[in-house]
């Protein structure tokens, strides 16, 4: 019998398959009893789920990132699709197959990673190329940095995710640079690398996909601070020179006013060209690749549009240009 992946759900399906549990809350009912809230995920989405009237006991049954197998009816709430679970058992790992849950995106993570280190090999300010030589040394961080995914949910939320995102947006920042010479582009394609390094340790991403305790609680912009500054450190250290103060502040700048504004949760609103652009670049990449998703991941496939999509208030056009 032929799987059914979260994207080939509908309203109204029943389903009966197994799938990874997440984001795992138990939560009271306006009665007051208890009900749990979760996702299911594969490697085709994720999916918002229900399992009414449990007890305590029942709910610790369950973790996030264990396989289980559900059975329960689709339907629709507030524009987008949910699964109200009816039964639900736990499955090990050894009685499914993993790829069916790997959201890998694609991505040639070695042809990323070497993409990678060609763009932050062509920095020629002194102290941004000890400073990008530091990160590329540090295979444990680099190979983590590869790994990564970008989000949990909006965009390039699977492994490799981080590093399709930041190379992109390398390569964006070198184009941008050409055109906008006022730019300074090694400022720039740095920042471009390092806006989201916080993300290796904001992300927890072995089995589940979830914010880590630090993540909760600085974010990855603060995360990314400290792992500049200890960077910075070795910088100095390995080359015997100190590190440019003022580019020091401007990379810090970069990282703490990437989001933009301030109800994007960004620290600071950008206040230098090159923080403004950086804004500009990672909002393009990564609305391109939410919009994307919404497209791809879309249950209605005769449809030329989407769904209503209650995140960005809207339905997309998704039918192909005719030639």
């Amino acid at each position: 019998m032929a799987r059914l992946y979260i994207n080939q759900i509908g309203e109204n399906d029943k389903v009966d398959e197994i799938y990874r549990i997440g984001e795992k809350q138990l939560r009271p009912n306006k009665n007051g009893n208890l009900y749990l809230q979760f996702n299911l995920s594969d490697r085709t989405g994720v999916l918002n789920a229900r399992l009414w009237t449990v007890t305590v006991e029942q709910a610790e049954q369950f973790n996030n990132g264990d396989y289980v197998r559900v059975e329960g009816t689709s339907q629709r709430f507030q524009g987008t699709i949910q699964l109200i679970v009816r039964r639900m058992v736990k499955v090990e790992e050894s009685a499914v197959e993993v790829n069916d849950f790997a959201r890998n995106g694609n991505v040639d993570i070695a042809l990323k990673r070497a993409r990678l280190r060609e763009l932050l090999k062509t920095v020629t300010n002194s102290s941004l190329h000890n400073l990008a030589d530091c990160f590329l040394i540090d295979d444990e961080f680099m190979d983590k940095f590869c790994s990564a995914p970008a989000g949990v949910k909006l965009h390039h939320a699977y492994n490799g995710g981080l590093l399709e995102h930041t190379t992109q947006m390398m390569e964006t920042a070198v184009q941008i640079a050409i055109l906008y010479p006022q730019l300074n582009r090694d400022l720039l394609l740095m920042g471009a690398f390092l806006h989201d390094i916080g993300k290796t340790a904001e992300l927890s991403f072995n089995n589940d996909l979830y914010y880590t305790d630090a993540g909760q609680l600085l974010g990855h912009s603060m995360i990314g601070i400290e792992i500049l500054s200890n960077k910075i450190a070795e910088a100095e250290k390995l080359s015997g020179e100190q590190f440019n103060p003022q580019i020091a502040m401007l990379l810090k700048h970069l990282l703490i006013s990437h989001h933009g504004e301030y109800e994007n949760q960004s620290a600071k609103l950008p206040m230098t060209l090159e923080a403004q652009t950086l804004h500009f670049i990672d909002s393009i990449d990564s609305k391109i690749a939410e919009f994307q998703r919404y497209i791809t991941e879309d249950p209605n496939q005769g449809s030329a549009w989407t769904n209503y999509i209650p995140a960005i208030e809207r339905k997309l056009y998704k039918e192909p240009i005719k030639q």
